[in-house]
Formats: C-alpha cells, sequence, structure tokens
C-alpha cells in the first residue's frame, strides 16, 4: 500500500522526504520492522519509540511517523522519510485500520467499557448473536475468539495494528458481528480509533487503574471519549442509568442514548428479581412491553450485565425471543462467579474481583444465597493502585464472616508489604495472613462447614502469579478443587 494512502485522515504537521512510497509493513517495535516497513514511534509508560528510530531505519524502515525531534534526523534523511504528527498512537490506529482495509465496516462491531462487568456482558451477547445465527468474533480479558476457534489474550483491548488484524481474521473467516471489551487505556492510547462501532456499553465506573489515570475524573474522561469521539450518532449507546457516572454520560453521548437499571427512569428496566445459586429470574421492561428473563447467572450484578447485553443486542436488531433464548443458554464463565464442586458440602466460588466494588457486589452476592458463613480468600496486585488496598481490607473484613489475607500478583513488589496495607484497613480482627495464595486457599478450604461459602477472589481465570518479573503456574480454581479432594481423602481416612 502506498505511504500517502495509509496517512489520510492523520493530522500530519510536517513530511521530509516523499510520500510516494510503497510500504510493505506496519512496526511499532522495532524489533519487528523488516525492509520496506512504515515505523511508528510511540512514547509508552516504559520506553519511548523515538529512541528506536535508528535502529528501525537500519533495519529497513523506509519512513517513520513521530510526535517528537527526533535526534540524528539529516543524516537518516538518505534513507527514510520522516512524517511528523501531532499523535502518534492515534496515527497508528488509523494507519492500521487502513492497512487491513477497515474491517469493522463491514461487520457489526459493539464495544464494552466500564470498570466491571466487561467480561460477561461480551459472552452474553456472543451467545445471543450466535443464537440468531450469526458467527461472532470476540476480543476481551480471558481470550479472543474466532467463531469457536480460542486464541490467547495478550491484552484485553490490544494495541491498535493488532486489534486491526483481529477484525481482519474475523471477517475473512466469516464473522459477521464482533464484541469487544475496550478498556480505559485503549482509550487514553487511542487503540481504537477509526472503528466503526454500531453499539456501545457502558457497565460502571468504580475505583481501579488509578495509577494509570491518576483521578477518577481522569479514569471517567477516557471512558466518555468512546461515547464522544468513536461512537456517531447513527450508533447506541447503552448505558447504565443506576451509576452516577453512567447519568452524566448518557447527558455527553453522540450516539443514540438506551440506558438500563433496576431505578425508574431507565429505558430497560428489571424487575421481580429472583436469585439463587441456581441463576436469575427477573422481568424486563422496555417501551412498554415486559418479557421473563431466565439465566443460570448468579447476583445482582449480573442482572445488570444481561440488561446490558439485552440493550445492546435490541439496538442492532436481534428480536427478543432471539435476546432471552440466548441469555437462558449462555453457558457459566470463566472465573466470573465460578462454581467448584468437588463433592464438598459447602460451596467454593472463583471470582475475577480485585476492585472494592466488585469484591463488595460479590461477597453481598454470596451472603444473600447462604445461611451459612462467608470465608473470602483476597490479595491485591503488586505495582498497582495501592490506595484501594485498605479500602479492599475493609471491605472483606467488615461484611466476611473470616478473610484469608494472601498475594494476588505481587509483581515486582514484596507480597508481605502488600498484605500490610491490605491489613491497615481491616475493620476486625476476623483475618489471618497468609503470602502463600496455594497454602491460604487451603487453610480456607479446611475451614468450611456445611453450608458455608467459601470466596476465592482476585485472579479468576488467570492460571499464573506474576512474582518478582516471572509467571508461575497458579489457577485458584484447580487449587480449590485439589484442596477439597484431599480434605474429603483425610476425612475418610480418619474414619
Amino acid at each position: 500500500m502506498k505511504l500517502s494512502e495509509l496517512l489520510i485522515g492523520i493530522e500530519v504537521m510536517a513530511i521530509t522526504g516523499t510520500a510516494d512510497l510503497q510500504v510493505s509493513g506496519i512496526s511499532y517495535d522495532s524489533r519487528k520492522v523488516e525492509q520496506g516497513h512504515l515505523f511508528f514511534a510511540l512514547t509508552g509508560e516504559k520506553a519511548d519509540g523515538h529512541s528506536y528510530i535508528e535502529s528501525a531505519v537500519k533495519k529497513g524502515a523506509i519512513a517513520v511517523v513521530h510526535e517528537k525531534d527526533v535526534v540524528g534526523r539529516e543524516a537518516l534523511s538518505d534513507f527514510a522519510s520522516f512524517i511528523r504528527v501531532s499523535d502518534s498512537r492515534q496515527a497508528l490506529s488509523l494507519a492500521a485500520n487502513a492497512w487491513y482495509h477497515r474491517p469493522s465496516g463491514s461487520m457489526t462491531v459493539i464495544g464494552v467499557t466500564g470498570t466491571n462487568g466487561k467480561t460477561t456482558t461480551t459472552y452474553l451477547l456472543k451467545s445471543i448473536l450466535e443464537h440468531w445465527g450469526k458467527k461472532v468474533g470476540l476480543i476481551g480479558t480471558i481470550q479472543y475468539m474466532i467463531g469457536d476457534t480460542v486464541f490467547p489474550a495478550t491484552h484485553t483491548t490490544p494495541e491498535s495494528l493488532e486489534f486491526q488484524a483481529l477484525l481482519h481474521d474475523m471477517l475473512a473467516a466469516g464473522c459477521s458481528h464482533v464484541v469487544t471489551e475496550v478498556s480505559s487505556h485503549a482509550l487514553s492510547q487511542k487503540r481504537v480509533d477509526g472503528t466503526m462501532f454500531k453499539a456501545g456499553i457502558f457497565s460502571n465506573l468504580t475505583r481501579d487503574h488509578l495509577d494509570f489515570h491518576g483521578t477518577m475524573e481522569d479514569y471517567f474522561l477516557s471512558k466518555r471519549r468512546f461515547f464522544t469521539d468513536l461512537l456517531d450518532r447513527h450508533a447506541a449507546s447503552v448505558i447504565n442509568h443506576d451509576d452516577p457516572w453512567g447519568r452524566r454520560l448518557a447527558e455527553n453521548s453522540h450516539a443514540r442514548a438506551y440506558t438500563y437499571g433496576l431505578e425508574t427512569g431507565a429505558d430497560l428496566m428489571a424487575s421481580e428479581i429472583q436469585t439463587s445459586f441456581e441463576g436469575l429470574r427477573f422481568r424486563i421492561s422496555t417501551r412498554g412491553r415486559t418479557y421473563e428473563a431466565l439465566s443460570p447467572l448468579v447476583g445482582l450484578p449480573n442482572v445488570y450485565n444481561i440488561l446490558a447485553a439485552a440493550g445492546a443486542a435490541a439496538s442492532v436488531g436481534v428480536p427478543w425471543d432471539v435476546v432471552l433464548e440466548g441469555i437462558r443458554k449462555a453457558p457459566a464463565i470463566r472465573g466470573r462467579f465460578e462454581k467448584v464442586n468437588a463433592g464438598q458440602k459447602f460451596l467454593a466460588v472463583v471470582d475475577y474481583a480485585h476492585t472494592e466494588d466488585a469484591l463488595e457486589r460479590l461477597i453481598y452476592t454470596a451472603r444473600g444465597l447462604t445461611k451459612g458463613r462467608i470465608i473470602t480468600v483476597f490479595g491485591c496486585g503488586g505495582d498497582r493502585d495501592r490506595g484501594k488496598r485498605p479500602r479492599m481490607g475493609a471491605i472483606a473484613t467488615r461484611l466476611s464472616d473470616f478473610v484469608v489475607i494472601t498475594s494476588d500478583n505481587p509483581r515486582s513488589e514484596k507480597p508481605e508489604d502488600i498484605i500490610k496495607e491490605i491489613e491497615a484497613g481491616a475493620a476486625r480482627r476476623n483475618y489471618l495472613l497468609e503470602p502463600d495464595r496455594k497454602e491460604a486457599i487451603r487453610r480456607a478450604v479446611i475451614m468450611a462447614e456445611e453450608n458455608d461459602v467459601v470466596l476465592i477472589a482476585g485472579k479468576g481465570h488467570e492460571i499464573y502469579q506474576e512474582i518478582g518479573g516471572k509467571r508461575f503456574p497458579c489457577n485458584d480454581s484447580e487449587i480449590v478443587e485439589e484442596s477439597i479432594r484431599h480434605l474429603i481423602n483425610n476425612r475418610e481416612k480418619s474414619t
């Protein structure tokens, strides 16, 4: 493709050299540059691509997109053209979209953003659309899927070049619809700019990622740009009306706002909610009609996720009978209130809850479903927002009968230091400290009695633990099951 074609729509400030070049590929990692590539110098959190421009040119880049002054540009100009832009990341998104021939324009793409509920909502949408007879692509935290083919997920929302490549592959494989999680990092870094979304969902906004955003206002503004900058008036914005940030967002969205919730005033409302460990039953009311929804998913948070998915599906033309069937048949989602049954007389649940709000909702959900005790195992990730650690310690100890505070992904921090900060917020002395996550789960299982609930929170679907820059095998579901079987075997031997 010609360089001039890739630059269409990009705010170019200056060009040194010519744009009349034939480009053989696009790179933003100098290690992946090949002869004839267009190289994008991106400014990242840990590295600056401008420092690798010379390396990229030596490896064969014939053009460089940059947003800062380039040291030694004069000497390199004999080998490559230089395109100065106001924003290299946005330029990469638009160029990647052009390189892959704008795949989103030939599919129905639905984006889901918010702090909690994104993953579950995308899987609900996938189920609904497949029951409508569509082949669906999925991009999200757990995995990427093209129909039934699964690929490991590197990021919740990958970098724009990989994102557009996925959309291209989905279109080539016959997908007519795509559902994707859209993270706040992706929106801040403009990874999905240029993508044509037919609908966007806002689930909620609670404290998370403040190590990256700094303030809740900045966190909100990153989410808001999805609805003000990326969705046009022909798209639909499906927004949680019960969330105060959602109500604010509904007033600013450029797309058609379609609200959902349990409180009066929403366009799509849930009522008469019945919840048990077997699932949910409730009524959905919208535009003068009422439908009965059944789902194997558990807890009030999933009522919101179901409403969001139903609203988005209806906005792109899915009939309500198909919506309800897709909800009813949506499978359990790995690491999202995942019940582990190995023959024990108590309930064991593995969940991804790793924010204050998600942990609180998880414990409240369990409390409403059992007469026994709630035993919670959780930790907090290292190198992330430290402010939520004591807050989560307070929530867990206040709402649970007993808590085992342990490690999550300590990364470069010492587990003991993270645990100490969690412990500082403890509301009661109903906890113990156990840095070894496997041992913490084992101890919780040993404590459990008939009708109790053991909640293992924080890592959900993850099958690793990140310690000191390395990843070690760690699968909460497997550890819980192994601990239960070991407990049952020991009890049988003792009798």
